[in-house]
């Protein structure tokens, strides 16, 4: 199968120069770096792609085995860049796909020369001392009502995830994106990533990362990011200002910034 036909591989930016690969989070695509990459592209080589399953990628690509964990995923990741020859690239990961990058880097570290983790959780349900952010009773209520009425819950659940309130517009895309997802593929795709648990993998990232903690993110709160930060070696961390889970939509611009400012 053609790789750059199944994940809807789009290639820009300054051929030659230091790639830059940006991975969207849970039912999203790749239209939502679009206020990110136009700023990178006058000194980078810039890939986006489509996880299977969303925005334009070949869903008749999807198999339920290959993405039943997160390391199918990071499969993919990994295809995507080795057939475009990249190495030393920033990979730039939003929400679950920072750990899919975790992932595609504990598997081809020589494609990697940089990790950006963009509201990054290794865990989301507590453990013990750890504070991931949600009861292992909320996320089998979150789960079920997923599995009772995915439109229903894409409507209730975008809002929460984008935050920003005074800003209904980001929601309504957040919520739009969220209905055009295959349902069965949400599903998978939602059990995979509130359920996943890489904190074990952590410590096997040996690239330079920086890590961007938003505020007032319920999906991934600061005690997440702060563990993320302490477990890779050298990692930076760095709040923002903006809040929500998505800060690549809801403030581009300090986004930018800060990703410039540690580059």
């Amino acid at each position: 199968m053609n790789v750059r036909t199944r994940n809807d591989v789009r290639v820009s930016g300054q051929a030659g120069a230091r790639p830059m690969v940006f991975a969207h989070g849970y039912g999203c695509d790749q239209n939502m770096w679009r206020y990110i990459t136009p700023d990178f592209e006058v000194d980078h080589q810039v890939v986006t792609f489509d996880h299977v399953g969303f925005g334009r990628s070949d869903l008749d690509a999807y198999d339920p085995a290959r993405y039943g964990t997160l390391r199918g995923y990071a499969d993919d990741v990994v295809e995507v860049m080795g057939d475009l020859g990249l190495t030393d690239a920033v990979f730039v990961g939003h929400s679950v796909s920072a750990m899919i990058g975790v992932l595609a880097h504990q598997q081809a570290p020589e494609l990697f020369g940089a990790m950006v983790m963009v509201g990054p959780s290794a865990r989301y349900v507590d453990d013990g001392d750890y504070v991931g952010g949600f009861s292992r009773a909320a996320i089998r209520d979150l789960l079920d009502n997923l599995d009772a009425n995915h439109l229903g819950w894409s409507t209730t659940m975008a809002p929460v995830v984008m935050g920003n309130p005074d800003r209904p517009e980001l929601a309504a895309e957040l919520t739009n994106s969220f209905c055009r997802t295959d349902p069965d593929v949400a599903r998978q795709f939602a059990r995979l990533s509130f359920l996943s648990d890489n904190r074990a993998d952590l410590p096997g990232v040996t690239v330079p990362t920086l890590v961007l903690q938003c505020s007032e993110d319920v999906i991934a709160p600061e005690t997440a990011g702060r563990y993320v930060h302490e477990q890779i070696a050298g990692s930076v961390f760095t709040q923002l200002a903006a809040t929500g889970h998505c800060p690549h939509l809801s403030a581009p611009e300090e986004t930018t910034a800060a990703i410039r400012a540690w580059l």
